[in-house]
C-alpha cells in the first residue's frame, strides 16, 4: 500500500488512501521525548557529543510541517526530555521541587522555540530557518528572566567535537547553529531520498540544498582548524591550581566554613614543601577556588592570618575566593575574589557580576517560599559587582571568570578584551555533589578556551579542578572530593579570535535571519487567509463550496 510523503507544501500528516493516519498517536510524542533525550546524553560527562545530530534529525521529523499547538506541546515534551535530566544536580541538596520548575521553565522556552520551528519548516531551505530559529531560543534563555540561564545552550555540549573549531570563528551561538543546522540537514537529506524513491523525481536544487546543509557545517569547521592555536605567544606561566575539599558534600559545607579555609591554606602549604623539596616546580602564581574563604578576611582577623600565612609560605601572588560583608547591615554580600601579595595582603578585588538567581539571591522570597521551604537557606543575598575582573599576577593578566558566569558569552570575552592572557574560573561545586554538573561547566570552560584562544584554569573547592590548554584540551585534572594541587606551565597568549573581535555580532545576524524566517511565514499565512476570506465572499451565499 503507497503513501502520500509530507512535502513543504503539503504539511498535513501522512495517510494512507483511505484516510487513515500512519502512525499511532503516540509516536511523534514519543519521538519528541526521545529528541530530548538524545540531545541530553550528547552532553558531558558522556564522550557521545555526536548524538546531538540524531537528535536534532529526529527533532526535525517531529516538528516539521506541524501547526502552532502541535509545535509547542511536541517542543515541551523534547524540551522536558532534554531538560529534566540534564538538570537533575539542581536537586541535589533541596529536592524535586527547584528542579523541575526549573527544568520546566527552561522546556517552556524550547517549546516557544519549537513552534517557531514548525512554522519555518514551511519554507524552502528550512534547515537554515530552524537552526536560527533554535539559536535565538538560546539567545533568549540566556537573557531572561533574572538575567538568564544559559545552561544546555547546543555548544557547552561540544567541547569534544569536530565542530569546536566554530567556537573560535563565531562563538559559542554560531557553533550552536551549525551544529543544529547539520542535525536537521540530515533530517531533510533522508526526507527528499524517501520523496525521490516514491516518486523519482526530484528538483536539483532541492538535492542540492539538503545536502549542503549537512556539508556546509562541517566543511566550516574543518576551514576554521587554523583559527585553534595553543602556541605561547607571550611567553609561558607556572600556575598552580588549590583544590582543598571540603568537610562533606551538599549546602551544609557553608556551616564548616573554617574547616574549607583550612583545607585550602594546608594544600598551599603542602605545595610550598612540594617545591621546596624540588618536587614540582615553583608557581608564578596560585589560584583559590570560589568560596575557599567563606569568612570575611576583611573583618576576620583569624581568616586574615590563615591566608596570609598560606601566602607567604608559597611565597607568590595568590588568588582567593571569599565572601565579603557589606559595609552597612542592609547591604549585599559580595562573592569576591582577592590578589593576595605575600608582603602586601590584599590588593585589589574583583566582584563576581552574573550571580545565581536562586542560589546567591532570592527572587520573588515570598512566592518561592510557598513551593519550599529551603528558600531561607538563602538568607542573605549576594549583590552584582560591576567592574570586569583582571588581576596582573607576577606580570601575567589573569581575566576572572566565578563559577556560574563561565556560561555567560560577555563575562568571559570582557576579561579577554580587557587584556586577560590566560582566564582562571575558580569555583565552587560542593553543593552539587558528584554530580553531573562539574563536568557539565568543565565542558564549557573547555569551549571558552578555543572560542577565545586562551589558556583556561579551573580550581575548584571538591574537584574537578583542570588545566585546559587554548585548544580545549584538558592537560591536568583532579579528582572530585579529594585535597590536590595541579601545578603547570601553560601558555600566555594575547592576540583575539574572531569571535572575540565580533562579540555579539554573530549572534545578532543569526537572530535576524530568525526573525526574517519568521516574518515571512507570518507575512504568507496573512495572505493565504485574505485570500480564503476572499474567496467565500466571491461565491456569495447560498453557493456551494
Amino acid at each position: 500500500m503507497s503513501a502520500t510523503i509530507t512535502t513543504v507544501d503539503d504539511p498535513s500528516p501522512a495517510v494512507t488512501p483511505s484516510g487513515r493516519r500512519l502512525l499511532p498517536g503516540l509516536v511523534r510524542p514519543s519521538a519528541a521525548v526521545l529528541s530530548g533525550l538524545l540531545l541530553y546524553a550528547s552532553f558531558p560527562p558522556r564522550p557521545l557529543w555526536w548524538l546531538v545530530l540524531p537528535g536534532f534529525a529526529l527533532l526535525g521529523w517531529v516538528l516539521h510541517g506541524r501547526g502552532p499547538r502541535a509545535g509547542l506541546g511536541l517542543g515541551l515534551l523534547a524540551g522536558l526530555g532534554f531538560m529534566l535530566p540534564l538538570l537533575h544536580w539542581t536537586g541535589e541538596e533541596v529536592g524535586p521541587v527547584p528542579w523541575l520548575a526549573l527544568a520546566a521553565a527552561e522546556a517552556l522556552f524550547i517549546a516557544v522555540g519549537c513552534v517557531g520551528i514548525a512554522a519555518v519548516s514551511r519554507l524552502a531551505y528550512w534547515p537554515v530557518w530552524a537552526a536560527a530559529v533554535w539559536t535565538l531560543d538560546e539567545a533568549v534563555r540566556a537573557r531572561v528572566p533574572f538575567g538568564g540561564f544559559p545552561w544546555g545552550k547546543i555548544a557547552f555540549g561540544q567541547a569534544d567535537s569536530l565542530f569546536l573549531p566554530l567556537a573560535a570563528l563565531g562563538g559559542t551561538p554560531l557553533l550552536s547553529f551549525a551544529v543544529v543546522l547539520c542535525g536537521f540537514g540530515i533530517f531533510e537529506a533522508v526526507r527528499r531520498f524517501r520523496i525521490h524513491r516514491t516518486t523519482g523525481t526530484v528538483p536539483r536544487a532541492a538535492v542540492v540544498a539538503a545536502a549542503a546543509t549537512v556539508l556546509v557545517p562541517v566543511a566550516a569547521a574543518l576551514a576554521a582548524l587554523p583559527l585553534v592555536d595553543d602556541s605561547a605567544e607571550d611567553g609561558t606561566a607556572t600556575v598552580a591550581a588549590i583544590q582543598g575539599n571540603v568537610p562533606r558534600l551538599g549546602l551544609d559545607f557553608n556551616s564548616q566554613r573554617r574547616a574549607v579555609l583550612d583545607n585550602h591554606a594546608k594544600r598551599t602549604e603542602q605545595l610550598a614543601r612540594d617545591v621546596k623539596a624540588g618536587k614540582v616546580p615553583r608557581p608564578d602564581f596560585v589560584l583559590w577556588p570560589e568560596n575557599s574563604s567563606d569568612l570575611d578576611p576583611y573583618r576576620n582577623a583569624d581568616a586574615r592570618t590563615v591566608i596570609d600565612d598560606a601566602v607567604k609560605a608559597i611565597g607568590v601572588p595568590t588568588v582567593i575566593g571569599a565572601v565579603v560583608e557589606p559595609e552597612s547591615a542592609s547591604g549585599n554580600l559580595r562573592n569576591t575574589l582577592i590578589e593576595w601579595e605575600p608582603d602586601k595582603g590584599p590588593i585589589d578585588t574583583y566582584d563576581k557580576r552574573h550571580i545565581q538567581p536562586f542560589g546567591e539571591y532570592m527572587p520573588m522570597r515570598s512566592f518561592v517560599r510557598i513551593f519550599s521551604k529551603d528558600v531561607d537557606r538563602v538568607q542573605r543575598d549576594f549583590g552584582p559587582g560591576k567592574k570586569v575582573g583582571v588581576f596582573d599576577l607576577a606580570g601575567t593578566k589573569v581575566g576572572l571568570v566565578t563559577c556560574y558566569e563561565a556560561a555567560f558569552d560577555d563575562a568571559v570575552r570582557d576579561t579577554v578584551k580587557h587584556g586577560g592572557q590566560l582566564i582562571a574560573v575558580p569555583s565552587n561545586n560542593a553543593t552539587f555533589g558528584r554530580s553531573e554538573m562539574t563536568y557539565q561547566q568543565l565542558a564549557m570552560s573547555q569551549v571558552r578556551a578555543v572560542e577565545h584562544g586562551r589558556s583556561v584554569v579551573v580550581p575548584v573547592t571538591s574537584g574537578v579542578s583542570a588545566v585546559i590548554r587554548p585548544d580545549g584540551t584538558i592537560v591536568e585534572r583532579t579528582e572530585m572530593f579529594t585535597p590536590d594541587a595541579l601545578v603547570d606551565e601553560v601558555p600566555l597568549r594575547s592576540s583575539l579570535t574572531p569571535a572575540t573581535r565580533m562579540g555579539p555580532l554573530p549572534e545578532g545576524i543569526i537572530a535576524l535571519l530568525a526573525v526574517t524566517g519568521l516574518g515571512w511565514v507570518t507575512v504568507r499565512a496573512v495572505r493565504t487567509r485574505r485570500g480564503t476570506r476572499g474567496s467565500t465572499r466571491a461565491q456569495g451565499p447560498g453557493t456551494a463550496a
